[in-house]
């Protein structure tokens, strides 16, 4: 998938263009291969079929010798391989498909590889942001939402916290210097939250600040 594809975004990574006053901080997207080995579990998996191959080998090695148990076996490495490959194709794309954005009001995501959609999270919605940093500078960082709005976790899959699914919690997955967006993601809603909203009172048609 190539960025062409979002060519009618009217700001790269958002449906609309930003209101009055509000202007963007950050944008960034997925390490993919962050995203292969932590999201999409590529080791493990890996690993997995390393495993499989290991013990046809020593139940064929009774049989003929270890060479030819090997060969026998060989195959559960192919298919790891295979898989694998699956895995990173996957992860590259979904990277390249996804775009988060920070800006003073609000993080968007904008994730979906086939069938792509926009999570606009206002900062007045966030009640926290957890992160999860890895010895790289890599990590993800996940919103918890107040209120009763939820997300699909199959949908939003893999921009979400791992197994959170009654209240499902919407991420920056593996993204590059996650502790800089972090802080500059809390200095934002900080901000954001202490400004005081103005409403109109209908009674005298003045206005007032909350």
């Amino acid at each position: 998938m190539s960025d062409d594809d979002f060519a009618a975004e009217p700001i790269k990574g958002l449906p609309e263009r930003l209101p009055e006053g509000e202007h963007i901080l950050w944008q960034g997207r997925p390490d993919w291969w962050a995203l292969a080995r932590e999201s999409l579990a590529l080791f493990w998996v890996g690993g997995y079929f390393v495993v499989l191959f290991l013990w046809r080998m020593i139940v064929a090695a009774e049989t003929m010798p270890w060479s030819q148990a090997a060969v026998a076996s060989s195959f559960f490495l192919v298919l790891g391989a295979v898989v694998c490959l699956l895995l990173l194709i996957t992860a590259f794309v979904q990277a390249r498909a996804t775009v988060y954005t920070v800006t003073n009001r609000r993080v968007a995501l904008r994730i979906g590889a086939a069938l792509d959609m926009t999570l606009n999270l206002p900062y007045t919605q966030i009640g926290n942001a957890n992160l999860d940093l890895r010895k790289s500078g890599s990590g993800t960082i996940a919103f918890e939402l107040m209120g009763t709005t939820k997300f699909s976790y199959l949908l939003c899959w893999p921009h979400i916290r791992p197994w959170r699914m009654a209240r499902t919690e919407p991420a920056f997955r593996c993204i590059p210097d996650a502790a800089k967006i972090a802080r500059l993601i809390a200095d934002a809603a900080e901000t954001r939250v202490s400004e005081p909203r103005l409403t109109r009172v209908d009674a005298d048609d003045t206005v007032a600040a909350e």
